[in-house]
């Protein structure tokens, strides 16, 4: 089994171009191994509905670090493996804009999985949002918290695995550079 990157980023606002909070949990050799959980100075305003939909404020991220100080604490972890989240083209895109406007270099693509689009495949007829997947399969939630969502995602993506998906046949390559 390939070494899995399940993250989970919150955003302040609509424009999905920071971060707010991020959640990162490792699945190495069948098991969630390590977990992360950073919130994110956007430097950026927030829109009402991200605040309340997430929880998170301007008073909440005060003292967390903008996304170039915490990058250079994730960004080993990131590239350790297969990223992965749920409708993972979200994520990643919050990603690549983030390093876009700070102007830092990462690489050209990256390896990922999308447990969305790898449920529709293997679980059919049922919604494939997170929160109906998790009572699908028992898994504690607390959603739109980016710790508990990329903990969730990582317990769904083992479940597929489980139950018999290939890996190869859902991984994807995502361009992060334009």
């Amino acid at each position: 089994m390939y070494r899995y990157i399940v993250f989970d980023v919150e955003t302040p606002n609509r424009y999905n171009d920071r971060m707010s909070a991020i959640g990162i949990s490792v699945i190495e050799g069948g098991a969630i191994t390590e977990e992360f959980f950073s919130y994110v100075n956007p430097e950026a305003p927030f829109d009402p509905f991200n605040t309340q939909l997430t929880g998170i404020d301007e008073a909440t991220v005060a003292n967390a670090p903008a996304f170039p100080e915490l990058w250079k604490r994730i960004e080993p972890l990131m590239s350790s493996g297969i990223l992965a989240a749920h409708n993972a083209v979200f994520d990643l895109g919050v990603l690549k804009k983030c390093l876009r406007d700070y102007g830092i270099s990462w690489k050209s693509t990256a390896k990922y999985c999308c447990t969305v689009q790898m449920g529709r495949r293997l679980v059919p007829g049922i919604s494939h949002s997170l929160n109906v997947m998790c009572g699908y399969y028992g898994i504690a939630l607390n959603h739109h918290q980016a710790d508990s969502d990329s903990h969730a995602c990582a317990e769904i993506l083992l479940k597929y695995f489980a139950s018999g998906a290939q890996e190869r046949e859902f991984i994807r390559s995502y361009r992060l550079e334009d």
